[in-house]
């Protein structure tokens, strides 16, 4: 901190993100000149391991002060590097499956391939409870509903990131279990009572806190009970008076991504992260657009000129950002050797096989047999990069079909099946046995009507994301992964083919 101009002090609060597989000149600049301090990689900035190493060496290389370069990598559902990369259960998986020292091992792989490329600061884990089915940004990203079960595996996610070099951050603070909307959208809107979120939500992140984690995330959600004006993000009442002073946190607190429409449905980019600062925010996000970072920069020193935002406030949020940069530095680097290597894939599909829930076998389906005729139908979005963070309809059919040799497939848009794709589904309805794979069929109508549809006496549900699917679609035989990433897809057809058993408890209501 000692010897930075303004500018730079107010550089060292702006993380900013960027299209493209190479970074852009004006980014490259902003660097050489401390005008932000970090800056956040997503699925759009991933070619290859060798491409992403020599991204973040160029970064760092521009930069003329240290900087974090941040990712979103939770596991399962959220993950911004997957194919080539190696792959995690998400935390719902991790909850049920209920062994603290796998999942800190899980998040150890995770940390280690972080670092190998060059990234200090993961924006994980999400240790928000799961309250409600219907909430939208939540379902297996959470490690489960009862507060004293997320807490242990909370604790053990972040000591597994930060034992392994990499900064974790708790989020979303004070938590979003109950958010009947996605805040990328529009702002959800809580009556929850404060007195009743002690006792629940705030559990996990008072433990996380106290266990030393090193960086809070702010979430874009309206709590009425403690702050009637603004988001959490904007609001001093949550991030100074409950996160720092009843809670005692000394670390970063950091925003979520300030362009969730949340916040810019009512406020200007300049003018919403002033807010957040002046809340007590110590990093602000703006993931994607030039004009808004811009913008943002430019607001944050003028306040910081005309005194709306005082020295002291600004130094004290230099100060918690230099903290993490020297904890967390992003030299020396593991080798890329690392990634992918097989001890890493051995811990992810472990975890993902103790999390696998065998929810119903009434008619004894399971396993198939090596003969049988089998047809997948599986609701998924088609999309041409598997890194993405949603569905590819890929992965599950081609491990199926390597195990079955008499197989057959149809991939159904899981919001507007076509009626092409629902005439092919009918054909193979036929064969032997029919496995209906869902995403979130809870989350859409149409998916939940077309598979009850398609289900029959000798047919197996599995559901492939959220296992709130199996509390509203019957069926005798049912199989949970607790998210699609390439593991718990393995692990499922590895139980499918009799490889094992799953004997994995469920660990949240199907109905809430």
């Amino acid at each position: 901190m000692e010897g930075l101009s303004l500018e730079e002090k107010i550089g060292q609060m702006l993380v900013v993100g960027f299209h493209g597989y190479k970074a852009p000149e004006h980014i490259l600049d902003w660097l050489s000149e401390g005008r932000i301090g970090g800056v956040i990689l997503f699925a759009r900035n991933v070619d290859s391991p060798h491409q992403l190493a020599e991204l973040t060496k160029t970064l760092h290389g521009a930069a003329k002060n240290p900087i974090l370069i941040a990712i979103d990598q939770e596991g399962g559902t959220v993950a911004r590097l997957r194919v080539g990369y190696t792959e995690s259960p998400g935390a719902m998986a991790l909850g049920a499956a209920d062994n603290t020292g796998l999942t800190e091992q899980v998040s150890g792989v995770l940390a280690t391939e972080l670092r190998a490329l060059g990234i200090n600061w993961n924006l994980a884990p999400a240790i928000d409870l799961t309250h409600n089915i219907h909430n939208p940004s939540v379902g297996t990203r959470s490690i489960g509903a009862d507060p004293e079960h997320v807490t242990r595996h909370a604790v053990a996610q972040i000591n597994g990131f930060q034992n392994s070099g990499i900064a974790a951050t708790a989020k979303h603070f004070p938590g979003k279990a109950n958010t009947p909307v996605d805040p990328h959208v529009e702002l959800p809107v809580i009556e929850g009572r404060l007195e009743e979120m002690w006792s629940t939500d705030l559990v996990p992140f008072r433990a996380v806190c106290d266990a030393g984690v090193a960086a809070v995330m702010i979430t874009h959600v309206q709590f009425k009970d403690i702050e009637p004006t603004y988001p959490s993000t904007l609001s001093s009442r949550i991030i100074t008076g409950l996160l720092r002073k009843k809670m005692g946190y000394k670390g970063l607190i950091t925003t979520d991504c300030m362009e969730m429409k949340a916040v810019t449905n009512k406020y200007g980019p300049g003018e919403s992260a002033v807010l957040a600062v002046t809340a007590g925010a110590n990093t602000v996000l703006f993931s994607h657009t030039r004009e808004y970072q811009e913008e943002v920069y430019d607001a944050l020193l003028e306040a910081a000129e005309s005194g709306r935002l005082s020295e002291r406030q600004i130094d004290y949020s230099v100060q918690r950002i230099a903290d993490v940069k020297q904890r967390y530095p992003a030299k020396p680097r593991p080798p890329l050797s690392v990634i992918r290597q097989p001890s890493h894939l051995e811990v992810t599909l472990r975890a993902a096989r103790a999390g696998l829930v065998l929810l119903h076998n009434d008619r004894r389906l399971i396993p198939l047999k090596q003969d049988e005729r089998v047809a997948l139908l599986e609701f998924a979005s088609h999309l041409e990069q598997p890194s993405l963070s949603r569905s590819t309809p890929t992965v599950f059919s081609s491990l199926l079909k390597e195990r079955f040799p008499e197989y057959a497939s149809v991939w159904l848009d899981p919001v507007a099946p076509t009626s092409a794709q629902i005439k092919q589904a009918e054909q193979l309805t036929e064969s032997d046995r029919v496995i209906v794979a869902t995403r979130n069929a809870h989350l859409s109508p149409v998916q939940k009507t077309q598979t009850e549809r398609f289900l029959g006496r000798e047919s197996i549900l599995v559901c492939l994301r959220n296992p709130y699917d199996a509390g509203i679609i019957q069926c005798e035989t049912t199989l949970l992964t607790l998210g699609d990433s390439t593991p718990s897809m393995q692990a499922a057809v590895e139980a499918l083919g009799g490889d094992f058993t799953p004997s994995t408890r469920l660990r949240v209501p199907l109905t809430m």
